[in-house]
């Protein structure tokens, strides 16, 4: 009984579409940059919108409309979509441009047979503006939640 309550928990399903049709909208997204339709975009990190931004700040937005504005909950969720949107924007982001520059040494081919051959992801963060977008999209989507569902 336990396990069937998790299909009707509202937030849990709101944080799923937010984060799943973020990833499916990257893809979309990657017709303004590639010129074609990515769905490979679906499955990687980084790249515009962040679905970690948006997914993090559904829940925070859900729970705030749920819970109060004023309560422990929504202070604990918007204190975790900060973390995470920072992580998104700051860490991730230089660890990708650490990547890139790392690449760039490998590309010598004595370099890269000693490194194992393999290529660093380089898409792993997010810019301001793609983690902005996505927590735009996670306000959307505990608004739609709340009031629809």
């Amino acid at each position: 009984m336990l396990f069937l309550d998790l299909f009707k928990n509202k937030i849990l399903w709101a944080v799923v579409a937010s984060g799943l049709s973020t990833q499916v909208l990257k893809a979309f997204a990657s017709v303004i940059w590639e010129g074609h339709i990515n769905w490979r975009r679906t499955l990687e990190p980084g790249g515009m919108p962040s679905s970690h931004a948006a997914s993090s700040v559904t829940l925070a937005t859900i729970i705030g409309l749920s819970a109060g504005f004023d309560s422990l909950l929504f202070a604990l969720t918007a204190y975790i979509s900060l973390v995470v949107m920072y992580d998104a924007a700051g860490v991730r982001r230089a660890v990708g441009k650490q990547a890139i520059l790392l690449n760039r040494l490998l590309e010598s081919q004595a370099l890269r047979k000693r490194a194992g051959g393999e290529k660093l992801r380089e898409l792993l963060g997010h810019t301001p503006v793609e983690v902005i977008a996505g927590g735009f999209l996670g306000v959307f989507w505990g608004l739609v939640f709340h009031y629809v569902f």
